[in-house]
């Protein structure tokens, strides 16, 4: 039900170049550094995240990692699913059902389930990451080496 720490720093990582938009490519080194992401880690969801169309980067000195659209037009969720997959989903609905439930055709739980995975997808669904530019209130670019 939660989401992986792959997609919290795939998130963290495409927030900290939301709050550079507009300014040229930023080093993977310094996204790594204020999002407290391990850099090895971080490499490699990047180019995840470049094979899905959310960045875009160039190699080589002055090179590094730029949004592909602005992101009061990326939602949390693309994100989400790009990286994770179905949101909140239940073993007993996957495709072959992960295990047999005797209660599957009757399950008190089931709508439960369901509306839960709603609502989560609609926050998720309204939440660019504009909107969490909007609400930060950490300076923009904080010296964390004290």
């Amino acid at each position: 039900m939660g989401v992986s720490i792959k997609c919290q720093y795939g998130l963290r990582a495409l927030f900290e170049l939301s709050r550079r938009w507009g300014q040229g490519l930023v080093r993977i080194t310094e996204i790594a550094r204020v999002q407290a992401i391990p850099e090895r880690f971080l490499e490699n969801i990047l180019n995840q995240l470049r094979q899905g169309g959310f960045v875009k980067s160039r190699r080589g000195k002055g090179g590094g990692f730029i949004l592909t659209r602005p992101p009061s037009t990326i939602t949390v969720e693309a994100v989400i699913t790009f990286i994770d997959g179905q949101i909140f989903s239940m073993d007993c609905e996957s495709d072959p059902p992960l295990h047999h439930c005797q209660f599957k055709d009757d399950c008190v739980f089931l709508p439960l389930w369901r509306e839960a995975r709603s609502a989560l997808k609609t926050v998720y669904r309204c939440k660019t990451l504009q909107n969490l530019v909007d609400v930060d209130q950490c300076p923009k670019y904080p010296d964390y080496s004290i």
